[in-house]
């Protein structure tokens, strides 16, 4: 039988993510639209961006803070093309993102003193190994494994390398240690719901030190330059972005960042997302199919929620049936309206992926859940119908 109860929001992608609760276009009505971003109002749009991002994740007051083009990706590229090169690398990877990373600076960077320490969707990789007079390239949180680093203690204190932190979908639904973190990337697009293609990136004053003491060897495109005649481009860091950003955007983004401080800051966005996890982790304990595929509570994500199909008949089918069992899952659920976008990564192992971010509500995860349940039955039997 179907469940009777349905998601007032059925809106569960991983990136763009669910608006905050009660979201109207309304909430957009101030934005500088028409405005050049370089005016009065336009700059200020942007330079209140910065400082009330500052004011959510506590960021410390000599961290620089920019708004940068290209969402997530545009900002970690820009930090391995401006700041690797000046000494040995440690590349910590264990999902899609994290191999990109690794992939980027090992085929397209060619940097030759690199190591790579990997482990598969669901694990971590000895965060032991990492060499504190090297600088580390990672994610805090693999977005399509489910799977987060469980805190900063694995990072030295006196390290004498920097720290490259690919945050995207762990930045205010994480508590992140700004000082172990040299270098901090994010998306509007993941935990408040914003839109595409704005990023931000986060300096330590040890990484503006090696921005102005070291020049890498290749030439630098100008959407990755934060520097100007060796100097830290200050201007940046106040809103006066590389190129033409949305302001309609930027009015989203301000209007999550007061829903943000209106609910209680960090601590409340922390928590929801954490309940949300909590939901599902009950309905997995009593799951006969469903499982984690982050097996460690430890490194399990509240964002990235990503299940596994742990029962007798899914493990002794190959990944093509597995895969097709999920794609059915998927479309019957989107057929019903009870919840979009819940496929798992391509290049993930076959399931199913829920974004549990602070903008979606616990309620709706709830109902989500006996829906899974109904879909995973009506798959299986049409999918056992033709094989």
């Amino acid at each position: 039988m179907k469940p009777a109860v349905r998601p007032q929001v059925p809106l569960f992608s991983s990136g763009p993510c669910a608006k905050r609760p009660g979201w109207t276009p309304a909430a957009l009505a101030d934005a500088a639209l028409g405005r050049s971003h370089r005016s009065t109002l336009g700059k200020a749009k942007l330079a209140e961006a910065i400082d009330r991002t500052r004011a959510v994740l506590g960021v410390p007051a000599d961290w620089r803070i920019a708004i940068v083009p290209a969402s997530d990706t545009g900002a970690v590229e820009m930090a391995l093309w401006s700041l690797l090169g000046a000494r040995g690398i440690d590349l910590l990877s264990w999902e899609s993102f994290g191999e990109g990373w690794v992939n980027d600076v090992t085929k397209q960077l060619k940097l030759k003193d690199v190591r790579t320490f990997e482990a598969g969707y669901g694990q971590l990789p000895d965060l032991g190994e990492v060499d504190p007079a090297r600088d580390v390239v990672f994610t805090w949180n693999g977005t399509t494994s489910g799977v987060r680093v469980p805190d900063g203690d694995w990072i030295a204190a006196d390290r004498t390398g920097l720290t490259i932190c690919d945050a995207t979908s762990a930045a205010f639904a994480m508590d992140l240690p700004w000082d172990k973190l040299d270098v901090t990337t994010f998306s509007w697009q993941k935990v408040l719901g914003g839109e595409a293609a704005h990023g931000m990136i986060i300096l330590s004053p040890r990484a503006v030190e090696r921005l102005e003491t070291y020049t890498p060897a290749w030439p630098m495109p100008k959407l990755f330059r934060m520097t100007a005649k060796g100097k830290l481009n200050e201007g940046l860091f106040k809103g006066e972005t590389i190129n033409t950003p949305s302001m309609l955007c930027v009015e989203d983004y301000l209007d999550a960042l007061k829903w943000a401080e209106g609910i209680g800051g960090l601590p409340a966005l922390i928590a929801r997302s954490e309940s949300n996890l909590a939901a599902v982790a009950q309905w997995v304990e009593g799951s006969e199919w469903a499982g984690f595929l982050a097996e460690s509570a430890a490194v399990r994500s509240p964002t990235s929620i990503c299940l596994s199909f742990k029962d007798t008949w899914c493990q002794a089918q190959n990944d093509g049936v597995r895969g097709e069992l999920s794609k059915r899952m998927v479309k019957l659920l989107e057929k019903e309206g009870v919840g979009f976008d819940l496929g798992s990564y391509r290049d993930a192992p076959p399931g199913l992926r829920l974004w549990g971010g602070a903008t979606v509500e616990r309620s709706d995860l709830e109902a989500l859940l006996p829906w899974l349940d109904w879909a995973r039955d009506e798959a299986k039997t049409s999918l056992l119908a033709t094989v």
